[in-house]
Formats: structure tokens, sequence, C-alpha cells
């Protein structure tokens, strides 16, 4: 069965528009109040039909006047009563929504990382959209059928005691019926609505990297893979489907026990004088009133159990930890004067998997530190740690002499530019995506950090100059361009302290060595970090970190590092060999 924790998260969500679900309430009372009246004045206009040339017209006409009155009640309260119901569900999945978004601002990397984007996409679009299916339906039905059981039974007994019993005696077996098949749907949709985000997921990374899939003849294994999820789901789908699909029928063959039982006990009575025709008349459509809400309720209880399964789904995500927030004392702005240090740093991405161990490095004012080694030695992830991406393990890194912990996110990230090997880009003019790091920058420094990067060359053939219009991630323009931008955006910001990530990867060679002299120009006096696998860009580094394993294993200047004849000689030559 559901958890009652996600229950009372729906619940304590709704509680915000309590006016609307009080209107709610009250509009479903008058409703289902008028409704079950008009079977007592149809039984009243049955009783005053005597017989043959027997009929008290007056009265039928006045009795049909008032059930025409009790319709039109109940027709403008349930109105009313569905436009609360949309706005309850509607503001309370827009809330939803935005605290999905609003966690997503404020999730550690690590759980980006650890988790497909597609499935994130899927938990906070198709299970929110599934969870409003579900909150609606339940809103709309599920309210009157409960008022219109308790209310039918309200009415039998005021009408007939002993028939009464009978109905509430086989009632229990719907419940249970209802209670047995809610159990086995919930299981079956929350796997269905787990499938189903791992296939959004699925489709989000090939569509993405179609033109890798195609580039290693890769679509055969993809349809295969695709195959299997899609297989899955449909036996999921389909089991929750059929236990779903059991409960109308199930329901219905309880009711028609309940509506022979009252038409036998009632037409028993009416022989004998017990009740009157038209009494009978009135409880027949009372016991199928009553029953009928059952069918309702149970095919409610269903898509409730689909809609609670991807609620529960949507809350893990809204629930999930946040990024460690900045202490209250930490430091809002800060001198960054280029010195900084590791002290015995201990770093892994998952607690069982070792990766940086017991680090130390000493980087002081304006040096260049290159980092090189092999691919998931850790280089990157010293990047990461610098920018405070991911907190150490152990051990600490200061920046200035003050603990990056000691200091706010923003007070860091604003002391270091970064180019890194994948762009970042959005949806906007080319003059947006420069200025991103210093919007008040005028259009002089904009074109002079261009001309500086070798960008404007470029720019100035695009249709509206700087002002052209890219699409997400730079949509329209090749990657070298989609390069030259992001370092056109560090060029403008003029940042104390430098990480080039193969920031020149997509470039080509003439224009990566006008490149390399702007960033020499940039790099005086600012400390710079440069991640490098192609070794002829390092060489002129203070500092070259050979890294293996997470390890630092060798420590020197290119000269030194060859001189030794150790690991950095015979990365150098495998590039370089005659």
């Amino acid at each position: 069965m559901v958890s009652w924790k996600v229950i009372k998260k729906v619940l304590g969500r709704i509680k915000k528009y309590w006016f609307f679900l009080a209107l709610s309430i009250i509009m479903a009372i008058i409703t289902v109040a008028s409704t079950l009246y008009v079977p007592i004045l149809i039984g009243k206009a049955i009783d005053y039909i005597i017989g043959a040339n027997n009929v008290d017209f007056e009265n039928i006409k006045s009795i049909l006047f008032t059930i025409g009155v009790f319709i039109g009640i109940t027709a403008l309260s349930q109105w009313i009563m569905n436009i609360c119901n949309n706005k309850i569900t509607y503001h309370v999945v827009r809330d939803i929504r935005d605290e999905a978004i609003e966690k997503i601002q404020q999730l550690p990397l690590k759980y980006i990382d650890g988790h497909s984007y597609g499935e994130v996409v899927s938990r906070v679009i198709a299970d929110v959209d599934q969870f409003a299916d579900g909150l609606l339906m339940g809103f709309t039905q599920f309210f009157i059928g409960v008022m219109t059981i308790i209310g039918t039974l309200g009415f039998m007994l005021m009408i007939n005691f002993k028939i009464t019993l009978v109905v509430v005696l086989v009632t229990p077996v719907s419940f249970f019926v209802a209670s047995f098949i809610a159990k086995k749907t919930y299981m079956m949709f929350k796997l269905q609505s787990e499938t189903r985000g791992e296939q959004t997921a699925f489709i989000d990374e090939i569509i993405g990297g179609q033109k890798v899939v195609k580039a290693y003849n890769h679509e055969e294994t993809s349809i295969h893979q695709f195959d299997e999820i899609n297989e899955k789901l449909q036996k999921y789908s389909l089991r929750a489907i059929f236990f779903s699909s059991l409960t109308n029928p199930s329901t219905r063959f309880v009711n028609s026990l309940v509506y022979a039982g009252v038409a036998v006990t009632g037409a028993i009575s009416a022989i004998y004088g017990g009740i009157t025709v038209g009494q009978l008349s009135s409880f027949l459509s009372y016991a199928n009133q009553y029953t009928k809400p059952f069918n309702e309720i149970s095919g409610v209880v269903t898509e409730l159990q689909n809609a609670l399964a991807c609620a529960s789904r949507v809350f893990e995500l809204i629930e999930e930890n946040p990024e460690v927030p900045d202490k209250p004392s930490a430091k809002r702005t800060i001198q960054v004067d280029g010195t900084v240090d590791l002290d015995n740093v201990f770093f892994s991405y998952v607690s069982d998997k070792k990766l940086i161990e017991n680090f130390n490095l000493h980087v002081k004012k304006g040096q260049k530190v290159a980092i090189v080694g092999p691919t998931g030695c850790g280089k990157t992830t010293i990047i990461n740690l610098l920018m405070r991406f991911y907190d150490v393990d152990s051990g600490k890194i200061s920046v200035s002499g003050i603990d990056i912990k000691d200091m706010t996110r923003n007070a860091l990230r604003s002391g270091y530019g970064m180019v890194l090997q994948e762009t970042w880009l959005k949806s906007g003019t080319i003059r947006d995506n420069i200025v991103m790091g210093k919007p008040d920058a005028t259009d002089e420094e904009v074109i002079a950090a261009a001309k500086a990067a070798h960008s404007h060359s470029f720019i100035k053939r695009l249709s509206n100059g700087y002002n052209t219009v890219i699409g997400e991630d730079g949509g329209g323009l090749s990657q070298g361009q989609k390069q030259l931008l992001c370092i056109t955006r560090v060029m403008l910001c003029h940042p104390s302290m430098l990480i080039l990530d193969e920031a020149t990867s997509s470039i080509d060679t003439r224009t990566e060595v006008k490149i390399q002299k702007a960033f020499d120009k940039l790099m005086e006096g600012r400390t710079s970090f440069i991640v490098a696998h192609r070794l002829s860009t390092i060489q002129s580094a203070d500092i070259i970190l050979v890294m293996k394993d997470g390890h630092v294993i060798e420590q020197g200047n290119h000269k030194e590092l060859l001189a030794k004849g150790g690991f950095y000689k015979n990365l150098y030559e495998s590039q370089f060999a005659k």
C-alpha cells in the first residue's frame, strides 16, 4: 500500500489552498445532498399515481418543478466544485515543480553526475503530470463518491432500517476487493514510473549523442538496449493495468449483489405493506447510487496509486540533501593574491574507490602550474576541488592563506577565470554570452577582449555581429568558435587566477598559436592552472605536476622532469618520438 508519508506530504502542500478545498467540500456536500433528494421526490410522485384514472396531477406537477430546481442546484455546485479542484491541483503541481527546480539548483554536482539528465527530467515533467492527473481525479470523484455513500445510507435509514442493514452487511466485500487490488497496483505503478524514467534517460542520451552512435556503428546495439528497456516497461505496465482493470468488474459484481438483495427484501416488504411502491422505487435508486461510487472510487484508487507512486519519486528529488551551504561567518569578499595551498587532501567520488590521497601542493603568486597524466588520474578532479564543485573528504585547500570553506563559493569562484574543453554557452546573443562574467562591460571592452581572443573576425562575419542570437550550448557555431567565445569571456573578466582545462583543444593550430600568445600575456603575474594532454603547450610552466592514480608522482619544470628520465619523459617521448 502507498506510504502514508507520501500522502502527508501531498496534504501538506494542499493545506496552503484551504479556501478552495473548503469551498470544494461544501459544493460536494450540496451536490450530493441535492442529487440524493431527487429519488425521494420521484418516489413521492410515483405514490401520487394511485391507479388508472386516479392520478394527482397537481402534486406531480409541483414535484416535477422541485426536481428541476434541485437538478439546477446540482449542476451549479458541481461546476463550482470542478473549478476549485482544478485550482488546487494545478497550484499544487506548480509548487512541486518550483520546489524541484529550486532543489536542482541547490543539489551538489555529485547528485547531477550520479543521475542521468533524462531520469531527472522524467521526474520533473512526466511524473508530475501523472501526479496531476491522479490528484484531479481524486478530488473530482473521491470526495463525491465517499459523500454519496454516506448520504445514501442516511436516506435509506430514513426509509427502512431492515433493508438498509442488508446493504451494510454486503459493503465490506467491496472494501476488501479494493484494498487487495490497491496493494498490488501501487508496486506495479512505481516500477512502471521508474522504468519510464530509465527509458527517458536512454532516449535523451541516444538523441544527444547521435553523432557518436553513428560514428561507432552503434545503431543496432542501441536499438537492442532500447528494446530491453521497452520490454521491461511493457511488462510492468501490463501488470499494473491488469491489476487495476480487475477493480471495476470485481466491484460491479459486489454492487449487483447489493442491488439484488435490496430488490428481493424490498419487494417482500412492499407485499406485506412495510413500504410503499414509491419508497421501494426510491430505495432501488439509492441502492444503485450507493454502489455506483464504489466503482468510481475503486477506479480512482488505482489512479491515485499511480499518482502517489510518481509523487514519491518527485519528493525523493525534492528531499535530496542540498549542497553544503556556506558558513554564516564565511567571507563574502577576499583579496586574492594568487597563492594556493593543498594540504594532505584526500578525495574520492565513491567511498570504496580511492582516488586522491595525501595530496600536497603549494603554489606561489604568478606561478604557472601544469597538470599532466593519463586519463582518469585525477587532473580534472583537482580543478573541481579548487573551484569547490566538490568538497575534499579530508585535508584543506587554501587560497591567499584562507581555507576555501571559510569563504563563500561566490567569493572563491569570482577569483578564477576558467576555460574548459566543454564549452558553457546559453541561448541568447553573442554579446550576452561574452559578458556573462561581467554584465556591466562596455562595447569597447567586449570588442577588445574579442580581438585579444581572436574571435572578433568570425563574430563580425555573423549575420548580426555581436547581436547574433545563438541556441542553447552555442547551436549554429562550430566547436572551435564556441571555445573562442569562452576564451573571450575570460579575457574580458581579467581574473586573479586562471584555470585552463584543454582550453584550445578544438581550435586550429594557427589560431592556437595566436591564442597561446594572448594567454601568455593574460597569465603574466597571475596564478594559472593548466590541464593539458598536448605536452607542447605546457613546456614553459613553472611547475609541472605529473599525476598517476590520484597521486603526484613527479614534480618540477620541463627540463628537470626530462632529466629525471621517469614517467613524464615516457609521456613526452610517446608524443614526440621520432
